[in-house]
């Protein structure tokens, strides 16, 4: 067993607030535990870690692999909770819970929340959202977004070593029980891409390989990958997005190993195009030789005008890459999450999944703002200049299942967008289980098939449309109908609380403390940015914008009763310690979208936590 008290000196008594953590509640139960339920009691002795998730939520996706290294090197003492969280009404299905437990090899509990109880008893804002509570059964820190897993770690060790010296740690094996394993060809696949020789090349994402599949769809002709998390060699990592490049082989989008591959199947060698295998943080470049460049999340690519374009969900952008340069760099997006149109580095996107492109448009799925957008020359803009341009979808928190005019239809985070012949899109709608159609013609939504489970992808053969069930593990196949299915309309918002504000002034304070042993990094300038914006924009009469400062005077404008608060926080800390020749530095950051309500009774004071040791 791994002992961390032995080689960590007891500290001395940190002065925490003792706040007794609430009890774990949630209608949905409890996952990989053998069906058995827990409450706080039964988890007393152990350092518990709450991890509040919602499988839609790329950030929710990075900190499940944050967490993978201190889950395995402290397996005797710690015990992580996931809480998931729903946003969509599709997560609120426990089925669909389930399946996420599996397609991201969640490898600890699992409480199913599906009404938020538990969220709001530990008064979260954001997915992610991580709680430690003590052996004791008290809260002592609280982190709000990813890159955390080093201060954790350095909590864990000295709760490891205070709680062993008070006698109050109890070590043994966690409560984690793996579910019975399935066996299928395809375990949640993502995407497909069709081979000139008639087969089918599928992303097999939970596998970690690629399978190329004969012309029925269904027969395995070869698998591409060791099946093992890694980026040496053939190996992958939760591959998504593939496509076809001039000379012949495939790119891959190496989604988890934060890079574009490239599989040959002439001589079924792999290699990396793009990506160091490490995630790309706010500061670091965004342009250069393309095996210099950090990447962070890549889940779709396409060739079009001349280079592959890479849906970098993970920072909210698309990037290219040029084969003739060798280089990377941003196209699209400023890494701020939502729905804004206009000049491509002034446009913002959340979580862009799916790419096709068709002529003088690349189509975009862009999941989490539950739209289908596209990219184009921007004829007012002289020389290379792309503009962005929205579909279908109004924002973060609508979605739903309707049909009609583009200006009122909704999508329900959709994955993947395929071309079709006549000039309409096929819209892989997700979370709705349908495969939807976009005409730029009309201008009309309309439903072409439904009881789909998950469809993440579509390609299209002959009079066929062939669509990854990645929720049922195969490909299905489709004639493309002439008349669309009729389906009733469902329109569904967010169901989170909104934060009651007064008019006027408005205070916002994030509130970040760098962890213990660390200190912000100010040697090149500030260490800390703050982004704010709203939806709509009339919300806010002064304070949005971009600054350095974690507190910012905000002003609620006269006549606007509701809206979204958009908040961006990012602080870097570094080790303090004069011994230390070369500090590792770290850097926290996190978005919230959050509903507010203006009242006269409503608060003068926002305050969001980034990161805090003390709760």
């Amino acid at each position: 067993m791994n002992d961390a008290s032995a080689s960590v000196p007891a500290p001395a008594p940190r002065r925490r607030a003792r706040v007794r953590a609430p009890e774990l509640v949630g209608r949905g139960g409890w996952l990989n535990t053998g069906g058995k339920a827990y409450g706080l009691a039964d988890l007393r002795g152990r350092i518990v870690l709450l991890d509040f998730w919602t499988f839609c939520c790329i950030n929710c996706l990075h900190v499940l692999d944050e967490l993978r290294e201190l889950e395995q090197k402290h397996s005797d003492t710690v015990v992580i909770i996931g809480v998931h969280s729903p946003k969509f009404v599709h997560e609120a299905e426990h089925a669909a819970v389930v399946d996420a437990v599996e397609r991201y090899e969640v490898h600890h509990p699992v409480l199913d929340d599906p009404e938020l109880a538990t969220w709001k008893q530990y008064a979260v804002r954001a997915w992610p959202t991580l709680v430690v509570i003590d052996p004791e059964g008290y809260v002592v820190a609280q982190h709000a977004g990813e890159g955390h897993a080093h201060a954790i770690e350095k909590l864990v060790q000295e709760l490891e070593a205070e709680h062993a010296a008070k006698g109050t740690l109890r070590r043994g094996d966690g409560p984690y029980v793996p579910p019975e394993p399935v066996a299928t060809d395809l375990r949640f696949p993502g995407k497909v891409l069709a081979l000139p020789s008639g087969n089918f090349l599928v992303s097999d994402s939970t596998r970690h390989q690629l399978v190329e599949l004969a012309a029925d769809g269904e027969s395995v002709v070869r698998r591409v990958g060791n099946g093992v998390r890694g980026l040496a060699g053939d190996a992958f990592n939760e591959p998504q997005g593939l496509a076809q490049l001039p000379d012949g082989r495939i790119a891959v989008a190496d989604t988890v190993n934060h890079a574009v591959r490239a599989y040959d199947p002439a001589t079924g060698g792999v290699e990396t195009l793009a990506g160091t295998g490490r995630q790309w943080w706010q500061g670091s470049p965004t342009h250069g030789p393309a095996l210099d460049v950090a990447l962070s999340s890549p889940w779709d690519v396409a060739w079009w005008q001349d280079r592959l374009w890479i849906a970098m969900a993970g920072v909210h952008q698309l990037w290219t890459y040029d084969p003739a340069s060798g280089t990377v760099e941003v196209a699209a997006g400023t890494t701020n999450e939502g729905l804004v149109d206009g000049p491509a580095g002034e446009a913002w996107f959340a979580q862009p999944s799916g790419l096709a492109a068709a002529g003088d448009r690349l189509w975009v799925a862009d999941s989490e703002t539950s739209a289908l957008r596209y990219v184009e020359r921007d004829g007012d803009a002289a020389g290379d200049g792309f503009v962005v341009r929205t579909a279908v979808g109004t924002g973060l928190f609508d979605f739903g299942h309707r049909d009609g005019p583009a200006g009122q239809a909704l999508l329900q985070h959709p994955l993947g967008v395929t071309a079709l012949p006549d000039g309409s899109v096929a819209v892989s709608d997700t979370y709705n289980h349908a495969l939807r159609r976009y005409d730029p013609a009309t201008g009309e939504v309309t439903t072409l098939a439904t009881d789909l489970r998950e469809p993440s992808d579509a390609v299209l053969v002959g009079a066929d449309i062939v669509v990854v069930e990645s929720a049922r593990h195969r490909l299905t196949r489709l004639r493309l109908p002439d008349e669309a299915v009729r389906v009733e309309s469902v329109a569904h918002r967010t169901q989170r609380a909104a934060t009651d504000i007064g008019p006027g002034a408005l205070r916002l304070d994030v509130v970040f403390e760098a962890p213990n042993g660390q200190k912000l990094d100010t040697r090149y300038g500030p260490s800390t940015r703050l982004l704010v914006s709203a939806s709509p924009a009339e919300l806010l009469a002064g304070g949005a914008g971009a600054g350095t400062d974690l507190g910012r005077g905000l002003v609620v404008a006269e006549g606007v009763t509701e809206g979204v608060l958009h908040v961006s926080a990012m602080a870097a800390s570094c080790d303090d310690a004069p011994e230390i020749e070369y500090p590792a530095c770290h850097v926290h950051q996190q978005d919230w979208s959050i509903p507010v309500r203006v009242t006269e009774s409503g608060t003068g004071r926002l305050g969001l936590v980034l990161a805090g040791l003390d709760a």
